[in-house]
Order: structure tokens, then C-alpha cells, then sequence
């Protein structure tokens, strides 16, 4: 099954886009599709596979800040060809 997850990382504290840019190379890296815009950063693939690697890459973003808050939306399709048609 495909997902379609969007990701914002907000880390509340000073070094803030480190965190931030650190974390979204490391998705960059795993060969799933991977859009990014100002506010969020979006990740396509197969749940399991997905899953798997945001449970690691969450605990070790936030095992690196102070305090922060991870924003998750999952949508059961893989919309990374979505055009709008309006």
C-alpha cells in the first residue's frame, strides 16, 4: 500500500534549521520520492517502508533538540504526480 505523508519539523529552540535541514537531507537520502516546500516536506512511498524509516529518523531528530513538535499527515495514496486541475 502507498502513502503519501507530509512532515513539518519545529524544533523550539535556537539551532533550529540545523535540525530542520539536517533532517530533511537524511530524507533526501533514501531513495523514496521527496518534495519540499517553505512550510513542509512531503515523502512517498510504500507504508511499511515509510514507516519504518520516519520511527528511526523521528526519534534521532528528536533525540538532537531541546523540545519540538513533529506535524504528520498520512493520506493512503501516492499523490507525489498530483497536478491541480483548476
Amino acid at each position: 500500500m502507498n502513502i503519501s505523508v507530509e512532515l513539518t519539523l519545529s524544533p523550539l529552540q535556537n539551532n533550529y534549521e540545523e535540525l530542520i535541514t539536517g533532517f530533511i537531507k537524511k530524507l533526501r537520502t533514501t531513495g523514496f520520492t521527496v518534495l519540499e516546500n517553505p512550510l513542509s516536506t512531503q515523502i512517498y512511498g510504500d507504508y511499511d517502508d515509510i514507516m519504518k524509516l520516519l520511527q528511526k529518523e523521528i526519534k534521532t531528530v528528536f533525540e538532537l533538540m531541546e523540545n519540538g513538535l513533529m506535524y504528520l499527515k498520512i493520506v493512503k495514496t501516492d499523490r507525489s504526480n498530483y497536478e491541480p486541475d483548476f
